[in-house]
């Protein structure tokens, strides 16, 4: 057992609930990431799975709920497309029925206008006249945050 080990505070099943509840208040959270950070404050499978059952119950935890804040906030604040989130929400395990849920969130004439702002900001007033070159720039950079290339290839001819 090396240092990191024993530096790491363990907790009873009692103690962990408490914590984790507060730690569910404080903002939504996926079902995987509180049962990693259960295991990481060394509980056991059965444990871990009766403090999740219990946070359902309790509406402290619920993927749909998390999924659609998760969805809304990435978009609004972080400026992400679709396939970004959907990319970082199947990275917490959620489902695709969830996925789908939460997409909806997001209003397509905004999503619309979130691309005309980011190909903006980037100092394009007219696309008409750019080159090659810098149309691949804003592409590229329109894709990695996770939006579709269609659409974008849509946005630009406007």
């Amino acid at each position: 057992m090396d240092d990191f080990e024993r530096k790491k505070k363990k907790y009873t099943p009692h103690q962990a609930k408490l914590k984790i509840e507060s730690y569910c208040a404080y903002q939504e959270r996926a079902q995987q990431e509180v049962r990693d950070k259960l295991y990481e404050w060394g509980l056991h499978e059965v444990d871990v799975e009766n403090i999740i059952a219990t946070l359902i119950e309790d509406n402290f935890l619920n993927e749909e709920r998390f999924a659609k804040a998760f969805a809304r906030g990435k978009f609004r604040l972080k400026d992400w497309g679709k396939i970004k989130i959907i990319q970082h929400l199947k990275a917490k395990r959620i489902s695709a029925p969830l996925i789908k849920i939460a997409l909806q969130e997001i209003d397509y004439e905004e999503y619309l206008t979130k691309i005309d702002i980011l190909i903006a900001k980037r100092g394009i007033s007219n696309s008409k006249n750019l080159s090659y070159e810098d149309k691949g720039k804003i592409v590229r950079y329109l894709q990695s945050k996770g939006y579709e290339s269609d659409l974008i290839f849509e946005r630009l001819k406007h």
